[in-house]
């Protein structure tokens, strides 16, 4: 019934408007704090995901390149392959619906908004570590430590990094050209990007980078990106686009002699070949470029010390170069966006270090307490955290008869662990829990497997 091609269109199109409904009635509703703030705009980010997909769906409906919609419209008219039959076209499709009501007597029009209803009723699981403080502040430890520890980087402590890890442009550009430092940047930006996705989720990233790109390729032509511009013209020295000749002009030998030595020396030694010589000997050599690429030149025309250039090899430099400038400005636009929060999150590690021992010793104090885990307590945020893969959290979990996975971080309570458990199970349906794939368990090294793996290596006594 429902599988013809004009009903799953019909039906598409009912999806969107539902959703489109229930993102304006959530965000109707003002959240009260932040962490509601947070679970409102992952929830409208799943269903404008819902509505996106389902879009594209519909554009390939539309487009219709099997003609399947053309064919089933022209049936509709009773349109057949021996000709037109309206009469015939239509107690065809009567005895198609009255075949399947026979086939599916307690068949039932089933209607989705409740259940789309309860899509406002969800918390999203947003996995935060401690020093993120779900969201409020950057985690950027791992970062200072790659960068205190490299060439490229300086001795500063943690809230000086917090200063200058958004300006990469202000590293000099000969400490730039390492695999260290291309790690780094990409680092940086993966640890960004995973951030915004957690915390403005409604943000379009691909739509930012994708502007972003375009205004540096137009920068990057003209030489203007921070950090970038040609090393001689910020020294205040001439470049060696002033220093070289433009051979079109000239076409003999002794064109180039009436230039003079010094003039000659100078084009010479900007294009590594050798300065010495007559004038005689210096314009003949100069002229050899003008029909001749300087990779295919005899090595005994270049300048002790200086290799024969490679073919390409200045081009994939240039290469390197932009990709790296280019993943320095996007760390720069993506830090602009994080502004406030990389304020909010210096001014926490000063008021940190300005605590006094006891307000330290006390914040390493609070007790946390796991019912799961049989009311156990842990001392310090930290160690709470470490837990939910711990042993003893596991085994309670499983005394449930609940797996341990990430959906249940941040949950001590047992009746909140079964009441998800009971949710998460609802919405997999047919795709039931495969606890022999998806169950983790953590070994003594803190490696995670899943429990197929685990057993196994557990009995070959690897683990």
């Amino acid at each position: 019934m429902s599988s013809t091609l004009l009903e799953l269109t019909r039906a598409a199109h009912e999806d969107v408007e539902r959703f489109e409904r229930l993102i304006v009635k959530d965000l109707q509703n003002e959240p009260a704090t932040n962490k509601d703030r947070l679970a409102q705009s992952h929830r409208v980010r799943h269903m404008i995901d819902q509505i996106t997909s389902t879009t594209h769906k519909l554009v390939e409906i539309y487009e219709d390149k099997d003609n399947a919609r053309k064919d089933e419209i022209a049936a509709l008219g009773g349109q057949t392959a021996t000709g037109t039959n309206v009469f015939s076209a239509f107690y065809d499709r009567l005895k198609e619906i009255r075949e399947y009501h026979r086939r599916h007597p307690s068949a039932r029009v089933l209607d989705t908004t409740d259940e789309l209803e309860q899509l406002l009723e969800e918390e999203p699981q947003i996995e935060f570590s401690g020093e993120e403080a779900y969201g409020r502040y950057l985690d950027l430890h791992e970062l200072y430590n790659d960068y205190i520890n490299s060439k490229f980087g300086k001795q500063i402590d943690y809230t000086a990094y917090l200063d200058v890890f958004s300006q990469p442009h202000h590293i000099p550009r000969k400490l730039k050209m390492t695999r260290q430092y291309r790690e780094y940047l990409s680092k940086m930006t993966e640890y960004l990007v995973y951030f915004l996705e957690r915390t403005e989720p409604l943000q379009d990233l691909d739509r930012l980078f994708s502007k972003v790109t375009a205004e540096f390729e137009e920068q990057w032509a003209n030489g203007k990106v921070d950090g970038w511009k040609d090393e001689a013209q910020e020294n205040g020295h001439a470049s060696q686009e002033n220093e070289k000749i433009d051979l079109e002009y000239f076409s003999t030998v002794d064109e180039l002699v009436a230039i003079g030595p010094e003039k000659l020396k100078e084009a010479l030694g900007a294009l590594g070949l050798k300065t010495g010589g007559t004038v005689q000997q210096r314009a003949e050599r100069l002229f050899l470029t003008k029909h001749t690429p300087l990779e295919k030149l005899d090595k005994k025309h270049f300048a002790k010390g200086l290799r024969k250039p490679e073919q390409n090899g200045a081009q994939h430099q240039n290469d390197d170069s932009k990709q790296i400038a280019l993943m320095e400005v996007k760390i720069e636009k993506l830090c602009e966006i994080l502004s406030e929060k990389i304020m909010r999150t210096k001014e926490n590690i000063e008021k940190k270090q300005a605590q006094i021992y006891e307000e330290i010793d006390a914040e390493r104090e609070d007790e946390f307490k796991c019912e799961i885990c049989g009311n156990y307590s842990y001392w310090g945020r930290r160690a709470y955290e470490r837990h939910f893969k711990e042993f003893r959290h596991q085994y309670g979990m499983r005394r449930l008869g609940i797996p341990n996975t990430k959906n249940f971080n941040e949950i001590t309570s047992i009746e909140e662990a079964q009441q998800l458990w009971e949710r998460i199970k609802e919405k997999q349906g047919v795709n039931k829990w495969r606890p022999d794939l998806e169950e983790e368990y953590e070994d003594r090294e803190g490696n995670i497997y899943n429990k197929k793996t685990y057993t196994d290596l557990q009995r070959q006594g690897l683990i």
